[in-house]
């Protein structure tokens, strides 16, 4: 499990995050919802060893971050960006290839290529493979850094310990049908036991395929738990000053959050 405990980070004097604390856990889609400068990206950073908290601790598998090796941490888990910056010229198949970095000396230039294909035909962008990467959409440059990502920690092994992904705001630049394949794709992961942390802006999606949501307000964990315990008209009036009614989806069964 990858967990967060009583996280505190501040930025030249001003408190980020405020004893925030979580757990990731295999199998499931945990999505992350919250105001603009809740802190839910810093969140991020520090789960995955990019920040180090001013106070509190992140664990994994229950050992701290800092005594993992930067290649046994790779293997284990990996961090879609908001936005990632590449302006060479590489084939979209050489930048997939660079997720498999982790794993130089484990594994061979064939399998890895192999992966890399498998990682892109999953966020379909199999046909994407040949063309340059600075050439595509900011949709289409999404859905490749996906694909590098999850190359990155691909299962290897019947019997791998659980790995973990963590996505910063994933369905930008994705128009609607994108947005929904890439959550179907994060809930297909958490099938094969994956642990999935998705940082998202649209509650309705988020009810639509997380196991749990976090609501972060002012850098505290207002409420977590299950979908229904946390999307409440009361809960998102509190935290977003806008007064909701809760409806459910027709065939789902979900809530999902109407405006008044």
């Amino acid at each position: 499990m990858l967990c967060a405990k009583k996280l505190s980070f501040a930025r030249k004097g001003t408190p980020i995050l405020r004893g925030a604390s979580l757990s990731v856990h295999p199998g499931e889609v945990t999505a992350v919802i919250g105001p603009n400068g809740a802190g839910k990206s810093t969140l991020l950073h520090l789960l995955s060893g990019a920040l180090t908290p001013d106070e509190g601790a992140v664990t994994l598998d229950g050992e701290l971050l800092s005594v993992w090796s930067r290649a046994g941490l790779a293997q284990r888990r990996a961090v879609l960006p908001q936005s990632s910056e590449l302006t060479f010229p590489f084939r979209v198949l050489e930048v997939v290839l660079m997720g498999r970095s982790a794993h130089s000396g484990r594994s061979s230039l064939h399998h890895d290529l192999e992966i890399a294909a498998a990682a892109l035909e999953e966020v379909d962008a199999g046909h994407l493979a040949e063309r340059i990467y600075p050439t595509l959409s900011g949709g289409e440059r999404q859905r490749v850094q996906l694909a590098r990502v999850m190359a990155q920690i691909w299962p290897e092994a019947a019997g791998d310990r659980p790995r973990y992904l963590l996505l910063d705001e994933p369905t930008n630049n994705l128009d609607l049908t994108h947005q929904h394949r890439l959550l179907v794709f994060a809930r297909r992961l958490a099938g094969q036991g994956v642990g999935v942390l998705a940082i998202l802006h649209d509650p309705n999606l988020a009810a639509l395929y997380a196991d749990r949501i976090v609501l972060l307000v002012e850098g505290r964990v207002q409420c977590e738990g299950a979908v229904d315990s946390v999307l409440t008209e009361d809960q998102i009036e509190k935290a977003f000053k806008l007064r909701v009614a809760v409806q459910r989806h027709p065939t789902r069964g979900c809530p999902q959050l109407i405006p008044l």
